[in-house]
């Protein structure tokens, strides 16, 4: 039997420990990203490439794995309580270029600053950094 690679945990499980990171993604259209797709006129699976956190769409939104990848290495609180172990357990931390894998400028696709919309909690203050 193969090895099962990592897989997506959910919102749920990220909420606890990240209320105000959990808060400004619930009111961001990244949250609503699956709904408006689905509704879209010439919707089709490939939009949830961009409109969803995973494949089929059963994770709705674009939520915290679609950036830092699927948490069920790193999310139990023993690895995610430590950077260094929670990137080597598969963490993604996220920079600049990554949002124009679909913000990209194209079609209806908006292109964006890194920084400069809503959901970026950093604005409001650092990411929790524990030893």
């Amino acid at each position: 039997m193969a090895a099962q690679g990592p897989t997506f945990v959910g919102v749920e499980k990220c909420k606890p420990c990240h209320r105000p990171e959990f808060e400004t993604w619930s009111q961001s259209a990244h949250a609503e990203a699956t709904k408006s797709a689905t509704q879209a006129p010439g919707f089709n699976a490939s939009c949830l490439s961009c409109h969803a956190t995973n494949p089929d769409g059963s994770l709705e939104g674009v939520q915290c794995e679609a950036c830092h990848g699927p948490g069920s290495q790193y999310w139990p609180i023993p690895v995610m309580m430590h950077r260094e172990k929670a990137v080597a357990a598969g963490l993604v931390l996220p920079a600049p270029g990554m949002c124009n894998r679909c913000h990209d400028g194209q079609d209806h696709h908006k292109a964006v600053e890194w920084g400069a919309f809503k959901h970026d909690h950093r604005e409001k203050r650092q990411a929790v950094e524990l030893p």
